[in-house]
């Protein structure tokens, strides 16, 4: 049915108001006199009174039908708009309103249930994030148990003795170093997931152009010494710099591409090799990173990316991953409009792929 605004009811019970009363007037006159004329005559006066009264009856049935009315189609909605923002209060946030015939209040109703939709979204979304927030606090604390339980037993070892020779004193601080080195990575992995989770999504001011061919250069020398440890070739396949320009916060995408070297490097076997290409398709820069390690299970494609997700067999704690890296990555390239993507290769391996907004070079 159409909505009608509030002027046009106003109009309709103006309309009620004047003609009923002229109606009952009319219809008890016609029945009493069997005319319509006013007559003089004093015998029939007490006939022309009975018209005016059921024309002062007509007058209250129009008042109550406008009342009525009036009620059903403004306050009713109002009282319940009332008791949905109560409801709202009390965190139930299932409202359901009634659809009011009147276009201004109906407006109101849409607004408000698409008010009270998303604060229920956002309610979700912040107890979603809360319990996450929760999780990884709990899983990283339990993850720095490791290592710090290591690193104070051998430097228990070293402080009573227990390592008489100068190689087994070597091998102790090097244990304890790479435990050190352990514990620093979880922490900036921690950091680093804290940092983007309050990270304002608005915050274009930081993005430039930049050279992702450049940065994937900067994010392979980071990772190198790890790859040489391992005796892993790292190759780039890039376009010209113009070719692979992108607006974006160019220390926070090297870090992404970083983890997402760091990430192969750690699972990909000694004298492996690693595959890092960008170029530009359209309106995007696509690239990825290639490794020829054990690739991911079927049932790990879709979870990759979940913090703290490691697999059962080639990511797991003992790869010294806390299981961010990925998520690191995925967050940081959609805050800048893209999107990430993991896979397996046919010959084997595995393949995270992803995709950023192409800029214009020659824009600052």
């Amino acid at each position: 049915m159409k909505k009608l605004r509030v002027r046009s009811y106003a109009l309709l019970g103006l309309l009620t108001l004047l003609l009923l009363p002229w109606i009952f007037f009319l219809a008890v006159l016609l029945i009493t006199t069997q005319s319509v004329q006013l007559g003089t005559d004093r015998q029939h006066s007490y006939m022309i009174v009975i018209p005016h009264v059921a024309a002062f009856a007509g007058l209250l049935l129009a008042f109550f039908l406008v009342g009525i009315r009036l009620r059903r189609l403004l306050l009713a909605p109002l009282e319940k708009l009332s008791a949905a923002s109560r409801q709202i209060a009390e965190g139930d946030w299932d409202v359901r309103l009634t659809p009011s015939a009147i276009r201004e209040i109906a407006d109101v109703q849409a607004g408000f249930e698409a008010m009270a939709s998303g604060l229920a979204d956002s309610h979700r979304k912040q107890a979603e994030l809360e319990e996450q927030r929760r999780f990884v606090i709990a899983a990283v604390a339990h993850d720095l148990r490791t290592p710090l339980f290591a690193l104070r037993g051998y430097l228990d070892g070293l402080e009573q003795g227990i390592a008489r020779t100068p190689e087994q004193a070597a091998k102790y601080v090097a244990v304890c170093k790479a435990k050190s080195a352990q514990l620093d990575r979880l922490v900036e992995d921690l950091f680093a997931f804290a940092k983007l989770d309050v990270m304002d999504e608005a915050a274009a001011d930081t993005l430039r152009t930049a050279d992702l061919r450049a940065i994937a250069r900067q994010s392979i020398d980071s990772v190198m010494p790890q790859a040489s440890a391992k005796r892993i070739e790292i190759a780039a396949d890039c376009d010209d710099a113009d070719g692979v320009a992108v607006l974006a916060d160019a220390h926070m995408l090297e870090r992404a591409i970083i983890n997402l070297l760091d990430n192969a490097v750690r699972h990909t076997p000694a004298q492996g090799r690693i595959e890092v290409s960008c170029r530009r398709e359209g309106d995007r820069v696509v690239f990825a990173v290639r490794d020829t390690g054990d690739g991911f299970a079927h049932d790990e494609l879709t979870r990759v990316f979940e913090p703290l997700f490691r697999g059962e067999q080639s990511r797991n704690r003992a790869t010294g991953g806390a299981g961010l890296g990925l998520a690191i990555a995925q967050r940081i390239i959609r805050r800048h409009g893209g999107e990430l993507a993991a896979s397996n290769r046919p010959e084997g391996g595995a393949v995270v792929t992803g995709w950023l907004p192409a800029a214009d070079p020659a824009a600052g």
